[in-house]
């Protein structure tokens, strides 16, 4: 098997890069290499699950904390089972022979591993003061030391999905496909809520990688990206529109038929309506992922449908009408 890449390398940051570069460098890398947009390219897949590997645990501080420490080994499930002795960190008289050198600097060792692996060096009681105590009550029994097994919670698995303007607006059920560490194919049904917003996340309890020495299962977060559909704007639960009025019902007067998201509606236009005036359509907008009965508006813009080719006579009653608004004009002005 090949050894794992450096997750800072995998990431292409440096150490001493903060939280805000890490996850900038991972939202890049994870949309570059998306099984969406790279079907059937093998190492794109590959890339992707090092990438979201590589986040999972250097977007979590106390992820973070153990690996700049341990390195790989603070995750490695072989470091589980007494038979191996200490041979899950890749040293100390590992299956090779060979012995790997740590550095601890500063700190009670008796803290360094308890931080590590918890109660299990103690059975399970409060830290002791005087180094490794945990050591002599049941030795190296079987299942790892003192009898007991090293668990941990399994890696959270974060992807991303598309969904159209209508599927957020309404919510729908999703079919998603993930290849697990085995290389199998496992099937899941995604509901996405009526009202998802663009960038929101949805959270998949106990659906990530499986644990260790029996710990449960990490989560399945995955980010939520909502197409665009053409003469609408969404800001946040109300709806943006525009509509054409022919320049006569906005003169005198009339009504328009306005498209929403359920359907066609026929507005009243009052009369002498200006351009860019606003049309609230009270509850036609999108509802609330927190409160699904409450819904937004939707505001619609009037643009005026100015005429570009009038028929002779048209063109003579325009005129007409020109000059008669140009003759009350002066009259008003000379009453004045």
């Amino acid at each position: 098997m090949a050894a794992k890449r450096d997750y800072y390398d995998v990431l292409g940051v440096s150490r001493d890069a903060d939280a805000s570069t890490i996850k900038k460098a991972y939202r890049k890398l994870a949309k570059k290499y998306h099984p969406d947009t790279n079907q059937g390219n093998a190492q794109a897949e590959q890339m992707f699950k090092e990438v979201n590997e590589a986040y999972d645990v250097l977007g979590d501080p106390e992820k973070k904390k153990m690996y700049d420490q341990f390195g790989h080994a603070a995750f490695d499930q072989n470091a589980q089972g007494a038979g191996q002795g200490f041979s899950g960190f890749g040293g100390f008289g590992g299956q090779n022979g060979g012995y790997r050198e740590f550095h601890f600097e500063g700190g009670n060792m008796d803290d360094i591993f308890g931080d590590l692996f918890g109660d299990m060096f103690h059975g399970g009681g409060s830290k002791s003061k005087g180094g490794f105590d945990g050591f002599h009550s049941q030795g190296f029994g079987n299942g790892g030391f003192g009898g007991r097994s090293y668990q941990s919670k399994g890696q959270d698995i974060h992807t991303e999905i598309s969904v159209s303007f209508d599927e957020a607006a309404f919510g729908c059920d999703k079919m998603i496909r993930l290849q697990k560490e085995d290389g199998s194919i496992q099937t899941l049904q995604v509901h996405i809520p009526e009202g998802m917003e663009d960038g929101k996340s949805i959270r998949l309890r106990g659906k990530g990688a499986p644990g260790m020495g029996g710990g449960q299962p990490g989560d399945l977060f995955m980010k939520v990206h909502v197409g665009t559909r053409p003469g609408f704007e969404r800001k946040g639960c109300d709806i943006y529109t525009t509509v054409q009025v022919p320049f006569t019902t906005a003169v005198f007067g009339g009504e328009v038929m306005v498209e929403t998201l359920t359907g066609r509606v026929l507005c009243k236009i009052r009369k002498g309506t200006q351009a860019g005036s606003k049309i609230r359509l009270k509850g036609k907008g999108v509802a609330s992922m927190n409160q699904p009965s409450v819904h937004g508006d939707q505001y619609v813009t009037v643009q005026i449908q100015v005429p570009t080719a009038l028929s002779p006579e048209a063109e003579q009653k325009l005129r007409e009408y020109e000059a008669a608004c140009k003759g009350g004009r002066r009259r008003g002005n000379s009453a004045a």
